[in-house]
């Protein structure tokens, strides 16, 4: 794959929508510059942090600036559009899930359907079925960027049961409250 320059890659974009132009569409022309536009933003994006990325010190140990790339989302989502993330899938899917709130392990993934297969942890939250979908949900944005080849997410059983949801009522009158009885004669 030969590299494309600036110019080059201005051209053929220009000689696309020019062509576009032409043929009178205008709902796909306009669409088609939107695209564009689209695209210019997100590779824009891409660029910046990798700028503001390289400009900062590194922090702990191992820390360069490549470490520092592949932790971005952005960066990451990048590397992956176009083959070129350095990381294996399994450091890919475990640097997605470390930034989870809520602690998973990964069970499994399999590569034929995508299906990641997650273990959730424990957790203090009331064990609503509102709960895990957030979790599932939070795994898979998380996924998109650092581990595209991962479409979905199964989460098994938690690893511990969940608590019970404590229901809180109103307190029963007691008999001596104040001074009364009641019903009983002294």
């Amino acid at each position: 794959m030969s590299a494309v320059t600036a110019e080059e890659a201005g051209r053929r974009v220009e000689e696309v929508l020019d062509r576009l132009a032409e043929k009178g569409d205008t709902d796909a022309a306009a669409a088609a510059e939107d695209l564009v536009r689209v695209l210019m933003e997100f590779y824009g994006s891409g660029l910046a942090r990798v700028v503001e990325l390289l400009g900062r010190p590194g922090s702990g140990p191992g820390a360069g600036p490549l470490g520092a790339l592949l932790a971005d989302e952005c960066v990451a989502g990048l590397l992956n559009l176009h083959g070129l993330h350095p990381e294996d899938l399994p450091t890919r899917i475990d640097r997605a899930l470390s930034g989870l709130s809520q602690p998973v392990r990964n069970a499994g993934f399999d590569a034929a359907s995508g299906v990641l297969r997650l273990g959730v942890a424990a957790s203090s939250g009331c064990g609503c079925p509102s709960t895990r979908e957030t979790t599932r949900q939070a795994a898979l944005d998380a996924l998109a960027c650092f581990a595209p080849e991962v479409t979905g997410v199964e989460l098994e059983p938690a690893d511990a049961p969940e608590p019970v949801l404590l229901q809180i009522g109103a307190r029963p009158p007691h008999a001596d409250q104040g001074g009364l009885t009641s019903g009983a004669a002294s």
